[in-house]
């Protein structure tokens, strides 16, 4: 029994011991794996050789050729708000409603301007009457008046035959009628033109009235807005919405949005001409130029390529880490399912080079206007300055290296520096 326990224990001394020893190598393994320097693997590429074809790429949104903005009416007022508009890519035809606004305000003031012209035409007709009555009444003044003097005159006649004092009153009385007269006339001047003035401000302010109803009746007419010609509705950008980050795209109006007076707010496209425009990074804006043939395809228009041309270009715009420029081009072959607001991607040949060096576009990099890549060897990557030829997207054209040269896809310099100030587990440990 004593030698069976003894081969036991052995037994168990062994497979405690191997498991002890198994333990211990795994141990040394994962020691070896946390303090050993992981090799940091950098991407290369190869220097090739060959024809180049530059393109630029981009992302266009069509629309229909001339298009004839509806802009909200000037009313003499303030901010105007929408109660009707129609859906973006409607189709309407001439004389369509097309959007309108709130027109509580201008219906008040018409009913205002359509008192008062009310009021001034009964005050008008109120002097008018005053007028007449006293140009009767001064009439009869006025003959009365120079009957007078007629009948002083016959008995200043009598007067070589009368005493001197009857015949000194006789002239005064004659006297006496002609200052009468005379005042009267003046007098009656003075009424007329007072009649008149009075009768000139009624009818300035019946004008007036009647200007402001006009006015009114306009704006209302106005704050209606149809389409001039048959053809589908794109709805413009509200730009009184206020974005907070950068690059947010406007909403367009909708109902109850609160316009400025002219502003667009709708736009009917000519569907005989179609444009597509595109925002393009100004990197490439040196390479594009008028007439450029461009191919175009529509999203919603899969298996099919349209051939355009560069129409025009626009100023350069955006935050300086991202400026770009308008390109509008025009489809040369439209088809009938083609609609407004459709997604388009657009590719413009700019050149095509002939048998030279070229590397992928993240391989060079440049500082201080100088343009260099990471060359690799043995012994790491060194920088080596290089000559840009052309660019695009995806590939440089260079000068100064040679063909099946490696270089790296990102910068060693910064990979070492990342290194450096992550540290590894040995920096750890204490020295």
């Amino acid at each position: 029994m004593s030698a069976k326990r003894g081969i036991r224990l052995a037994i168990v001394a062994v497979i405690a011991l191997s498991g002890i020893g198994v333990a211990g190598l795994y141990g040394l393994r994962a020691w070896r794996d946390l303090t050993a320097e992981k090799k940091e693997t950098i991407p290369v590429a190869k220097v090739i050789r060959g024809d180049v074809t530059l393109e630029v790429t981009s992302k266009g949104e069509l629309r229909g050729g001339n298009p004839d903005a509806l802009t909200a009416p000037s009313t003499g007022g303030g901010e105007l708000h929408l109660t009707q508009l129609r859906e973006n890519g409607e189709e309407v035809h001439k004389d369509d409603i097309i959007a309108a606004f709130d027109t509580t305000e201008q219906e008040f003031r018409l009913r205002e301007a359509t008192a008062d012209v009310a009021e001034v035409e009964q005050r008008l007709a109120q002097a008018t009457a005053v007028r007449d009555a006293q140009a009767e009444e001064d009439g009869y003044a006025l003959v009365k008046a120079r009957a007078d003097v007629r009948l002083a005159e016959l008995d200043v006649r009598k007067n070589p035959m009368l005493p001197t004092i009857t015949a000194r009153q006789n002239t005064l009385a004659l006297e006496g009628a002609k200052d009468r007269l005379s005042q009267l006339e003046k007098n009656l001047a003075n009424r007329k033109a007072t009649n008149a003035a009075a009768i000139a401000i009624q009818g300035a302010a019946r004008a007036k009235a009647e200007s402001q109803a006009t006015t009114a009746r306009r704006n209302i007419d106005n704050m209606t807005l149809r389409a001039h010609r048959d053809g589908y509705v794109s709805i413009r950008q509200n730009t009184n919405q206020n974005m907070t980050y950068f690059g947010m795209t406007l909403p367009t109006f909708q109902l109850g949005d609160t316009v400025r007076p002219g502003m667009a707010v709708a736009e009917i496209q000519d569907l005989k001409d179609w444009l597509v425009d595109a925002n393009i990074s100004e990197l490439d804006r040196g390479h594009i130029t008028v007439g450029q043939a461009v191919n175009v395809t529509v999203v919603a228009v899969p298996g099919r390529t349209y051939s355009g041309h560069v129409k025009e270009m626009g100023g350069t715009t955006g935050s300086p880490w991202d400026r770009r420029f308008l390109c509008r081009i025009t489809l040369d072959n439209p088809s009938p399912e083609l609609r407004p607001g459709m997604s388009a991607n657009l590719v413009v040949t700019t050149d095509q080079l002939k048998g030279v060096l070229s590397l992928p576009a993240q391989a060079l990099f440049e500082n201080d206007g100088k343009t260099f890549v990471y060359v690799g060897s043995p012994a790491g990557f060194t920088p080596r300055d290089v000559k840009l030829v052309r660019r695009n997207e995806m590939r440089v054209v260079i000068e100064g290296l040679a063909e099946g040269q490696s270089v790296a896809l990102a910068n060693p310099t910064e990979q070492a520096k990342k290194k450096g100030a992550a540290g590894g587990p040995s920096s750890a440990l204490p020295k």
